[in-house]
């Protein structure tokens, strides 16, 4: 009787023992005595215990910083470059059999194809063409870590940090630049201006009373804009003064 109550209470605590929940962005994946046996769902699970041992994979999309990279441009300029890398792992089991540490062996893959990538590109095509570099970092990415059941879905470029020398240079750069377009357009406003003036002498030569119209026009503006006595002196008799 003792020991048929010591089979019962023994069975409870091994049933107990081997339960496993396995929650719904997980696979549980399954060794007995280190041989790989099965791949478990989610939800209740049970395994034996002492003898199984079970290893919980995250299938969530995961986020991995790159450590900044210092990598030397086509161009020879130095430059510390930040980026992420988004992944996600499509077979459990690869996982944890194919690589030692998946992230970690990740994270090293990332670092060593954006400086193989980067290199390749001078200064100007890395600054403009940030998506360009990413999508390329990510197809040097997927086939090798295919092969560890990780899946990476992409990678972005978070910041290019260039040195202070380079900077003051692409400042000094830029305010030239600046400056030759406002010279330009302030002489093509010149170069029009004076075109109008040559227009409007040639009216004036052809119509001499456009002359006056334009002699009261200004009138106008000076007594509207400032508070003077003005002497007006009529065109005829200033003819006078002038052949005397």
């Amino acid at each position: 009787m003792f020991l048929l109550k010591f089979l019962v209470i023994a069975a409870v605590v091994i049933f107990i023992l081997g339960i496993r929940v396995i929650s719904q962005w997980e696979r549980g994946v399954i060794f007995r005595f280190g041989k790989l046996l099965r791949e478990i769902k989610p939800g209740l699970n049970w395994v034996i215990p002492i003898i199984d041992s079970i290893y919980h994979v995250d299938m969530r999309i995961r986020t991995m910083d790159v450590v900044p990279q210092e990598v030397m441009t086509k161009d020879s300029v130095p430059t510390k470059i930040d980026a992420v890398v988004y992944y996600q792992i499509f077979e459990a089991q690869k996982s944890v059999t194919a690589v030692e540490n998946f992230a970690y062996a990740s994270t090293l893959m990332a670092q060593s194809k954006l400086r193989d990538v980067v290199g390749k590109y001078d200064l100007d095509t890395l600054l403009s063409s940030k998506d360009r570099l990413g999508n390329e970092i990510l197809q040097a990415l997927q086939t090798p870590t295919d092969q560890w059941g990780v899946n990476v879905k992409s990678v972005e470029i978070k910041n290019i940090e260039l040195p202070d020398n380079m900077k003051r240079a692409m400042a000094k750069e830029s305010e030239a630049s600046r400056e030759k377009r406002a010279r330009l357009t302030k002489a093509s406003a010149e170069e029009e201006a004076s075109k109008m003036f040559l227009n409007a002498a040639r009216t004036i030569a052809e119509h001499p009373n456009a002359l006056v119209l334009r002699q009261l026009q200004t009138w106008q503006e000076i007594g509207a804009e400032q508070n003077s006595l003005i002497i007006l002196v009529p065109t005829e008799f200033a003819k006078i003064l002038k052949k005397e």
